[in-house]
């Protein structure tokens, strides 16, 4: 299984970015999948999720209203829209995959069974 993030970069407070997240190796459709982030010197903390179908989302509320989670099965991809971000969006950015939803509501108290290596956002005042 393979689960590669992309499109992290330097943007400006107040732009917007798109992340990607290609999954391989696994049937995509049946996973639920999820964006988290970790700033230096904190915790990895949840950011956005979103269900197998799509029909269910949740958002943090600092990113609430800011970014948007979506998924396109047929291309196994998930993405995160982020608009208007702000300096403290600045982390590295990890998507997961887990077939369990709860799992994945949860965190960080459980495991989730794929994650991706990383991209890096960075937001300049």
């Amino acid at each position: 299984v393979q689960v590669v993030e992309s499109g992290g970069g330097l943007v400006q407070a107040g732009g917007s970015l798109r992340l990607s997240c290609t999954a391989s190796g696994l049937t995509f459709s049946a996973y639920h999948m999820g964006w988290f982030r970790q700033a230096p010197g904190k915790e990895r903390e949840g950011v956005s999720y979103i269900s197998w179908s799509g029909g269910t989302t949740y958002y943090a509320d600092s990113v609430k209203g800011r970014f948007t989670i979506s998924r396109d099965n047929a291309k196994n991809t998930l993405y995160l829209q982020m608009n208007s971000v702000k300096p403290e969006d600045t982390a590295m950015y990890y998507c997961a995959a887990d077939r369990i939803w709860d799992r994945i509501r949860k965190y960080p108290t459980t495991r989730l069974e794929y994650w991706g290596q990383g991209t890096q956002v960075t937001v300049s005042a």
